[in-house]
């Protein structure tokens, strides 16, 4: 006899309650990462926790692709077509002898509450300076996440009495918050157009002139290079007060608050930057400024005499050292508009980059300086630009670097990319809003901003 089989019908298998608050758990999770996106997305909230999302991503980012390891290798066969030699030889400076290094004059006698000395007709400065000299006045500021440079710009303008806010100089030389950088010309602009104060601009400051300004009553905005927990990277200092007994400068640094610098220490992050230094004043100071500054007040002496400065240094520089010294040879070169010179410098910098131990490479320099776009882009290399833009962009986090895209921009035109320029030209405008020099590129090529 047949057996009856019994239908056999499938059962739910239950979650166990363990399981249910895992579940759960995942939805609140997800909830809250989808309200923190949207939140993150209203520009007040982004702005304040812009920093930290930055800085935990730049870790993920760079833990997964090391930008140190990334190598640019300039071309070794570009050739100049007849309109570059043209430009070229129109805009061939003036031959001028590099000078020898002549003492710099000192400057007025001065006591540690320092003011400055205005007179008339200038007259010889006494040999000595006080051993010790402190500054009064500088109010401390401290920086929002890549305001470096407005907020030091701020801060040495305190001293001078100004009352405004770096938001205020934000809005004219950095619009985009997230701008990685803002340089010292555009500094320099921001104080002779939209301020009642003056400043010179020099290159080759040295830890003696640095003194004699401070003991005159000028403290003195420098760049410098320095190590970040394990990384290199460029910052902005002002100098307000010197020791002699210790060897230290006073800093009342945007990042870290009061500082003590040895003389030597200062001196070795500041030639990572050809020794750049803004002095800002009174107009009717500019005459003592200018004498203090003795024969580097001329700007072509300035030039020649730094540019003779570092290739002397060359030739004893250690090889974690070159790099630096080439770069800002470069760049001198580059400020003459001697662009062949300053090209084959800047050959030589990255070759010697390459050498340098991944651990030890300053890759962010390409964010700071940008006379290698410019040298290229004048002899005719117009892809080693595009080039070093990619490499620029792609190893940084977050490509918020508005003169690479307006270089490689300018280079794609050159090279027939016209779309590709223009997409160029308005990401610079997206991290640097009216931004004149993206502006005028696309308005160039008959496209609205």
């Amino acid at each position: 006899m047949e057996e009856k089989k019994e239908d056999i019908k499938p059962t739910k298998k239950k979650l166990s309650k363990a399981g249910r608050i895992i579940l759960i758990l995942i939805g609140i999770m997800v909830v809250f990462v989808l309200v923190a996106i949207a939140l993150y997305q209203v520009p007040a909230i982004q702005k304040k926790f812009y920093p930290y999302v930055t800085i935990y991503r730049s870790k993920i980012v760079y833990f997964f692709k090391p930008p140190a390891k990334s190598v640019f290798e300039p071309s070794t066969n570009s050739t100049m077509d007849a309109s570059v030699i043209a430009n070229l030889t129109a805009m061939a400076p003036t031959a001028t002898a590099i000078p020898e290094p002549t003492q710099t004059p000192n400057p007025t006698e001065s006591t540690e509450q320092a003011t400055p000395v205005v007179e008339e007709s200038p007259t010889p400065l006494p040999t000595d300076i006080p051993p010790r000299v402190v500054l009064e006045g500088i109010v401390q500021e401290y920086q929002n996440f890549n305001s470096c440079g407005p907020a030091n710009l701020k801060l040495a303008m305190s001293y001078w009495g100004w009352k405004g806010g770096f938001e205020d100089i934000e809005r004219i030389i950095k619009p985009g918050w997230r701008d990685r950088n803002v340089s010292i010309t555009e500094m320099l602009y921001y104080v002779q157009e939209h301020t009642d104060y003056d400043a010179v601009l020099r290159y080759g400051g040295e830890v003696d002139l640095a003194r004699q300004l401070i003991a005159a009553g000028f403290p003195v905005l420098v760049e410098r290079g320095y190590t970040h927990e394990v990384d290199w990277m460029g910052h902005y200092g002002v100098l307000d007060a010197y020791d002699d007994e210790s060897q230290t400068f006073h800093i009342p640094d945007t990042n870290h608050g009061n500082l003590r610098i040895k003389y030597e220490q200062l001196q070795e992050g500041w030639d990572q930057f050809a020794g750049a230094y803004l002095v800002i004043f009174n107009p009717e100071d500019k005459d003592t400024v200018l004498h203090i500054l003795g024969e580097q007040a001329d700007p072509d002496f300035n030039y020649n005499y730094t540019l003779n400065k570092y290739q002397a240094k060359l030739e004893v520089a250690e090889a974690h050292e070159k790099y630096f010294v080439l770069f800002n040879l470069g760049e001198l070169l580059n400020m003459k508009k001697q662009y062949v010179e300053a090209a084959t410098m800047f050959d030589e910098a990255f070759k010697n980059y390459g050498w340098l131990p991944v651990e030890a490479r300053p890759w962010r320099m390409i964010w700071y300086q940008f006379g290698p776009y410019e040298s290229y882009y004048y002899t005719g290399r117009y892809e080693d630009v595009v080039s070093l833009a990619y490499k620029a962009v792609t190893d940084a986090d977050e490509p918020a670097l508005p003169e690479t895209f307006l270089w490689s921009g300018r280079a794609n035109v050159k090279l027939g990319n016209t779309g590709t320029a223009i997409f160029e030209f308005r990401r610079a405008l997206q991290w640097h809003p009216r931004w004149e020099p993206a502006i005028a590129e696309l308005e160039a090529l008959g496209e609205k901003p």
